[in-house]
């Protein structure tokens, strides 16, 4: 698990340096008018005709949309560092969109597997939208216990974000099942990571409280 979790990190590492240097270019070209709080909406906006795809059985043009609207996860921070606009209310905001986007996904994988007679997979488009959601729950009660306004936004961002089942690891997951066709069986092992990676979460919580 810890190797696993090691590659990760590597990965989301090297996405942020691509990131930073995208921003520095958006930063230059738009002459800083185009706010981290822009892309992060956008982001947003843009998984709703995403979701439609989906829904409508466009699964390979959903998954390349997916892909590319995702890196504004990391865009919008990069943007935000590089502008001097990190702090609580970009975090909130990122944080409170990346679970209408899963909300508006699984809504659309749902809507799809029903379409296909599939619906005892669609159960399992709740069962991962709610594991997610507690993914992310958990971290927020856990940083809201232990933080105890002694850190900074960024350290208590960061407190609790491990796990295999963390939000862009869904994702990657749900790509895949999107490009092979394989929606009902990644929705099964998206629900088991999150599920797993919520109880990890608490129980490291519960130990920093105890």
């Amino acid at each position: 698990m810890k190797q696993l979790s090691t590659v990760l990190d590597a990965i989301r590492d090297a996405v942020r340096v691509c990131m930073n240097l995208a921003a520095k270019h958006l930063h230059a070209i738009s002459g800083g008018r185009i706010t981290p709080n822009f892309i992060t909406l956008l982001g947003l906006f843009m998984h709703i005709p995403i979701a439609w795809l989906i829904a409508m059985g466009y699964s390979g043009y959903a998954a390349l949309l997916l892909v590319f609207f995702g890196l504004f996860d990391a865009l919008d921070g990069a943007l935000a560092r590089l502008q001097g606009k990190a702090g609580n209310a970009g975090m909130l905001l990122d944080a409170s969109t990346d679970r209408m986007k899963e909300v508006l996904l699984y809504c659309g994988t749902a809507f799809a597997l029903v379409s296909m007679d599939q619906a005892y997979w669609a159960v399992w488009a709740v069962a991962a939208c709610g594991a997610s959601i507690c993914v992310s729950y958990v971290k927020a009660k856990g940083e809201t216990a232990v933080a105890g306004g002694k850190l900074t936004a960024t350290q208590v961002n960061r407190l609790f974000q491990d796990g295999l089942g963390r939000f862009e690891v869904r994702m990657f997951l749900l790509i895949i099942g999107l490009l092979l066709h394989e929606l009902g069986a990644i929705l099964v092992i998206i629900t088991a990571l999150s599920a797993y990676t919520a109880f990890e979460r608490l129980i490291k919580i519960t130990r920093k409280l105890s």
